[in-house]
């Protein structure tokens, strides 16, 4: 869109210093190219800072704003001179016009996900894909608590950006009600359609911005994704075009706001904090920064910023915006996945961003445009086809994709499970996996695999962004925790057979790592297990070192496990640092501990694995497996006495696990062990290694417990 409509009639006016004021709303359509622009610079304010410098620049927030700010022109003048607001049409017609663009790059980033993502990541895409097509994509990661402000993206969704065009999706639905709200309001009311606007709008966009302080300072990972902490950004939008026809600045004055709010707009990235503080209220900054430019308007002078927004090139750049958008993001992810690297660098960069706007331009000139100037597209029916056709396109190769991933698992584990069948019916100790890359089996005392030094280290260094472990479906029913949204969503539960004792594993990212052994356990002896995990929460009762939302959760898991009352909690019980031998037990685990003990509930305490202050993988890249850098002492990783020798002392009755010597065999933690890869990251074990360490898991947790083996 080049053109923004103003209402369609000119009222009375009066001259003022030599300009025109108006005395009522003024009506007039009008051409504003700086609008486009600034849309413009908001894009490339996105680009440039995701691909280099890591950070979020607030240009998605300026997009937002201005979203909203033409939508209101267009209902405004349809509300004042009472044509209809006509929403079935203006739904229709609205994503009509999104989806010829977004189906095209969601087709483009699965193709390029197939090519050069590794196998691993492939579920986690098509995902997203779903999600974005359906304009929920916001809610999954919110769900996910995705981290959008990692420097490290080559492990991102090559998607995740979809999340501000899923929380516009929402709004194109929201606002037209609103505005049909307002309408029915001044007629009850008595008001002028504007007056009624501005306050519907202004309630939303006080409620919001309320709301999304609070959730910012308590749950801001999911905050940044949440449509209500949204709210208010674009009712700023909409209340910045019902006031705009009031404000008339002098030429001097325009001039200066609108640099102004430019020199605001492009530095608010690197001035502010924006990780931890978005879309609270210094949101505000880049959002009245782009408000002070559209104020600015047209001035009239050859040094207005509007001169150089206006300028035809930006004003081009302006019209491929949302393609390039739509682009940047996945060429920037999967060319850093591609290339195995973290970061881009300058001539890297250089490239995504070439890549990108060749892609928005030709999305826009050959697909996009041409779709839409089709003569059935301007009709209701043909819209509607439209709409149903473009999604059919996303979802059947997605839908096909999935269902060839389900199959080919299906027959992976059929063909492991004979393997196993195999091997025991010959009286073989190890399947031929394990005797290849055996991990931790290659430290059992006794007939240890040796492992085939010809056979390559798993997994592959592509596959380690999907070494979670996936412990079973989402709890049901009287299962599933009630008061926390976070318990609710992370909730799993593996069924065991009737009757058997009941694990509830309760942690953060360091207790999930171990889920892969206790999954196995429980499968074995047919324990049932639920698991209750929260990255970046470790489990104990009161707020020190915890945010709000951490200390939420764990009040929710505590409760929950007083309410299901399981034969056993089983969690993290010491924290160890990346720089140095210190560890300490986990805040509040002892009272925690202690209130379940009281309710007869066992606790088992495993200890912390160690950290490391780089990136495992990444050394390896760049040192080889044998590299100095890579391999360390434990005496410079964990401290030579446990806690939990101190925390046993404070929970009489409280149990402990230690795999040290399993992760960190005779004094050293090597990065790869029996051909497994042992660490995925800075400090999370791979689910290879952990997997393997079964039998000492076994061993330890009846030999902590006391239980007898069904």
């Amino acid at each position: 869109m080049t053109t923004v409509l103003l209402p369609a009639a000119e009222p009375a006016t009066r001259r003022v210093r030599g300009r025109r004021r108006a005395t009522t709303a003024p009506a007039a359509t009008g051409h504003r190219p700086e609008i486009q622009g600034l849309r413009a610079l908001a894009v490339l304010m996105v680009v440039t800072y995701h691909v280099w410098f890591g950070r979020v620049s607030g240009g998605v927030d300026i997009f937002l704003l201005i979203s909203a700010f033409l939508m209101t022109l267009s209902f405004v003048r349809k509300g004042e001179t009472r044509t209809g607001l006509k929403l079935a049409g203006y739904w229709l017609r609205t994503f009509s016009r999104l989806l010829p663009a977004a189906a095209i790059a969601l087709i483009g980033t699965m193709a390029a996900s197939w090519l050069f993502l590794p196998k691993a990541r492939w579920d986690g895409v098509l995902e997203q894909v779903w999600s974005s097509l359906g304009y929920f994509q916001n809610w999954f990661l919110a769900a996910e608590s995705v981290d959008y402000y990692a420097n490290d993206h080559s492990g991102a969704s090559p998607l995740q950006h979809f999340w501000s065009l899923s929380v516009q999706g929402q709004i194109f639905i929201l606002w037209p009600l609103l505005f049909a709200a307002a309408a029915l309001a001044g007629r009850i009311f008595r008001l002028r359609y504007r007056t009624a606007v501005t306050v519907v709008f202004g309630l939303v966009f006080a409620g919001s911005l309320a709301y999304s302080v609070h959730a910012t300072a308590t749950t801001q990972s999911f905050a940044y994704f949440d449509t209500r902490a949204r709210l208010w950004e674009f009712a700023l939008g909409t209340l910045l075009a019902v006031v705009l026809p009031y404000v008339r600045l002098p030429k001097p004055a325009a001039v200066a706001a609108g640099w102004t709010g430019l020199a605001a707009m492009l530095s608010a990235g690197f001035l502010i904090d924006v990780e931890g503080s978005f879309p609270g209220y210094i949101a505000l900054w880049p959002l009245l920064a782009a408000a002070l430019i559209i104020i600015a308007g047209s001035t009239g002078s050859r040094i207005g910023v509007d001169r150089f927004l206006s300028w035809k090139p930006v004003v081009g750049l302006g019209g491929i915006s949302y393609a390039l958008y739509l682009w940047h993001w996945p060429v920037l992810v999967i060319y850093m996945a591609w290339r195995g690297r973290e970061a881009v660098g300058l001539p890297g960069g250089s490239a995504v961003i070439a890549l990108s706007l060749i892609l928005s331009w030709l999305t826009t000139r050959l697909a996009e445009r041409p779709v839409l100037g089709l003569g059935f597209m301007k009709k209701k029916p043909g819209q509607a086809v439209a709409i149903l056709v473009l999604a059919a396109l996303v979802a059947a190769p997605a839908a096909g994709w999935q269902y060839a991933n389900r199959i080919e698992a299906e027959a992976a584990a059929a063909a492991h499970t004979r393997e196993l069948a195999e091997a025991k019916a010959r009286g073989a100790m190890f399947t031929q996996e394990q005797k290849d890359n055996p991990g931790a089996l290659a430290l059992l005392a006794e007939a240890p695999p040796a492992g085939d030094p010809a056979a390559p280290v798993i997994p592959s260094l592509d596959e380690l962004g999907g070494q979670w472990v996936q412990v079973g479906p989402k709890c049901e029913e009287v299962l599933k925790p009630v008061g926390n949204e976070t318990a609710a969503e992370n909730c799993q539960h593996l069924a065991g057979k009737d009757g058997a004792k009941r694990i509830l594993a309760i942690g953060n990212s360091h207790t999930q790592q171990w889920s892969g052994p206790l999954t196995l356990m429980a499968e074995k002896y047919g324990y049932d297990v639920v698991f209750l995990f929260k990255g970046a929460c470790q489990f104990g009762t009161g707020s020190e070192g915890r945010a709000q939302d951490c200390v939420d959760f764990n009040t929710a898991a505590l409760n929950y496990a007083l309410e299901q009352k399981p034969d056993a909690v089983f969690t993290v019980a010491t924290a160890a640092q990346p720089e140095t031998p210190e560890e300490h037990a986990v805040n509040g685990l002892a009272d925690a501990a202690s209130q379940l003990q009281e309710a007869g509930i066992q606790v088992v305490g495993i200890r912390d694995t160690p950290r490391f202050a780089f990136d495992m993988i990444t050394c390896i890249k760049e040192e080889g497996v044998n590299g100095a850098g890579c391999n360390t002492l434990l005496p410079d990783k964990l401290a030579a006495v446990s806690p939990v020798e101190e925390l046993g002392a404070q929970v009489p009755g409280m149990v402990f696990m230690d795999l040290t010597d399993k992760v960190c065999p005779d004094g050293a933690c090597p990065p790869v062990i029996g051909n497994v890869y042992v660490y995925m990251d800075t400090n999370h074990l791979t689910a290879a290694f952990t997997r393997s360490t079964l039998p000492f898991f076994d061993d330890r947790f009846h030999e902590a417990t006391g239980w007898k083996r069904p």
